[in-house]
């Protein structure tokens, strides 16, 4: 490929005015087996070049326009760890030494030998890769840790679900999100986008169960003027308005069957026709339905249309209601409490042993919601009071189980909310457990809970 525009799926980009030189190079790094992309200027080039582009720059330094240089100056302004190679004449030597000192990867003196250009080429795509490489292993560790955040909890449950959103965020298929009301369905809804590489484009979230019957069309898809009486300006929709982006509708249950046709129609062609209009308009968006209930019952009964459930259940995420995950109670309930202890400018309340029994115990009908609301009400200094709270053991490990395995579920739970507060060393967190350490480093082992809280004597 030769004096064409820039080549994203390059390997090495070759900028040099001389077009016989600029030839030649071509046919050397082509017939090593490398994707090439010539070019006779470097104007404009900068801007064309994204920050993961997996290629190297090989560039002369003497060129009309945009020099060498100035083209390392501006690419390094972009990314100041893309390799550049710089190809001088004999005059040009101590131009290189100070462009290696500005960041320049290598360069080489003309006239060189084939082999020089391709071992420096090669090596520096060695390390372009590695680069590339560590970047994504850190933005995956960066992903992980405001997932954890967002979803607070170290029980199986909820660790495979953050392990679920987060392979889910990397493709662009259309989601369904199924849980009580309380469980945080939104809160996964938002993940999802924002780990998505839509995280620059808009998340549109509406309720569905909140909109009258009389504008949900208009609401979802637009209108044109004069399409119903009162409709005089043209209004664009969600769906429109979510181009690009994430939309998320919420409690699709409600939606009357009508409007499910018309939803079929979009998710299959991904383009939607306004109210009153006859103009089909593409669509780049990706679709997250929740629901409170069991669709495929609801399918089953007539309630739902069951071709639009097995067009929404390609992806299907269940986030567990709290009854399930119990053991997090506590972490949640610390989560929310510091935080609104933050918001409001308050010193962070302690829970009194027999609290956090009671958070333990309660089977949380109202689910994450709940919990948080009680945990403001504590920040505020209020009496921690729980609507039907029980002093009885529940069935805190998914499935019940025998009163050891309630057991160890309480206890883990207890020492995984030990674990997320403050301490400088392992005795201090077995002290505030009562424990001695040896015993504390079994439980630790026997709950599989994380060795890196473990530092420190």
């Amino acid at each position: 490929m030769t004096d064409s525009s820039f080549d994203s799926r390059a390997q090495v980009l070759l900028i040099d005015d001389d077009p016989h030189l600029r030839q030649a190079l071509s046919q050397t790094l082509d017939l090593a087996g490398l994707k090439v992309c010539s070019l006779a200027s470097a104007k404009g080039l900068a801007g064309q070049i994204a920050r993961d582009w997996p290629g190297v720059v090989v560039s002369d330094i003497r060129m009309p326009g945009v020099d060498g240089l100035e083209l390392l100056s501006q690419l390094h302004e972009q990314d100041s760890e893309l390799p550049v190679l710089l190809i001088t004449g004999h005059g040009d030597v101590p131009l290189a030494v100070q462009a290696m000192r500005a960041g320049a990867y290598d360069f080489l003196e003309k006239p060189f030998a084939s082999d020089d250009l391709l071992d420096s080429v090669r090596r520096a795509l060695a390390l372009r890769r590695l680069v590339l490489d560590n970047r994504s292993l850190r933005m995956a560790l960066a992903d992980r840790q405001e997932l954890s955040a967002r979803l607070v909890g170290q029980s199986p449950s909820i660790l495979r679900l953050r392990e679920q959103i987060g392979a889910l965020a990397a493709i662009n298929a259309d989601v369904l999100i199924l849980g009580e009301t309380g469980t945080g369905k939104e809160v996964v809804a938002r993940a999802l986008h924002d780990l998505s590489n839509r995280r620059s484009g808009p998340f549109v979230a509406i309720n569905a169960g909140a909109l009258a019957e009389s504008v949900v069309e208009s609401e979802l898809f637009g209108h044109e003027p004069g399409a119903f009486t009162g409709a005089q300006k043209r209004r664009i929709g969600k769906f429109e308005f979510a181009n690009g982006g994430t939309l998320f509708l919420d409690e699709i249950e409600s939606m009357s069957l009508e409007v499910q046709v018309k939803l079929l129609r979009l998710l299959q062609e991904r383009v939607v026709e306004r109210l009153g209009g006859n103009q089909l308009i593409p669509l780049d968006i990706r679709v997250i339905a929740a629901s409170k209930e069991d669709l495929r019952q609801s399918a089953d009964q007539g309630r739902f249309r069951a071709d639009l459930y097995y067009r929404l259940n390609v992806a299907p995420l269940r986030i567990p209601p709290l009854r399930e995950r119990n053991e997090d109670a506590l972490l949640l309930f610390q989560h929310f409490a510091e935080a609104a202890s933050a918001r409001h400018q308050l010193p962070v309340r302690e829970l009194q042993p027999g609290q956090r029994a009671t958070l333990l115990c309660h089977t949380w009908p109202g689910n994450v919601r709940e919990l948080q609301n009680a945990a403001e009400r504590f920040a505020l200094g209020l009496e921690l009071s729980l609507e039907g709270a029980s002093t009885a053991l529940p069935a805190i490990v998914s499935g019940g189980g025998g009163l050891s395995e309630q057991v160890e579920a309480f206890e883990r739970a207890l020492i995984a909310a030990e674990l997320a507060r403050p301490h400088n060393s392992l005795r201090s967190l077995a002290e505030a457990l009562g424990l001695p350490r040896k015993t504390l480093h079994d439980k630790l082992r026997k709950h599989g809970l994380s060795a890196s809280q473990e530092d420190g004597e």
